[in-house]
């Protein structure tokens, strides 16, 4: 089986600096507040960069890039 990446957010540490929807438009939007709206599908291979880069530049560490093996 080949592991499936997915991004995930967690809304606890988040603070709505919209980082993640600057650089990653493909899988995440805002909501009306500013928080983060994923888009739960997987992160296919020619996404991945810029996928990795959203969760690196999140401010506070609350985006996270995870490999799933279905």
């Amino acid at each position: 089986m080949r592991p499936h990446l997915v991004l995930l957010v967690d809304p606890t540490v988040c603070d709505a600096h919209g980082v993640c929807a600057e650089l990653f438009p493909e899988r995440v939007r805002l909501d009306p507040w500013g928080y983060p709206i994923i888009d739960g599908r997987d992160i296919p291979p020619v996404l991945e960069v810029h996928a990795r880069r959203a969760a690196d530049s999140c401010p506070r560490l609350a985006l996270h890039l995870v490999e799933e093996v279905r």
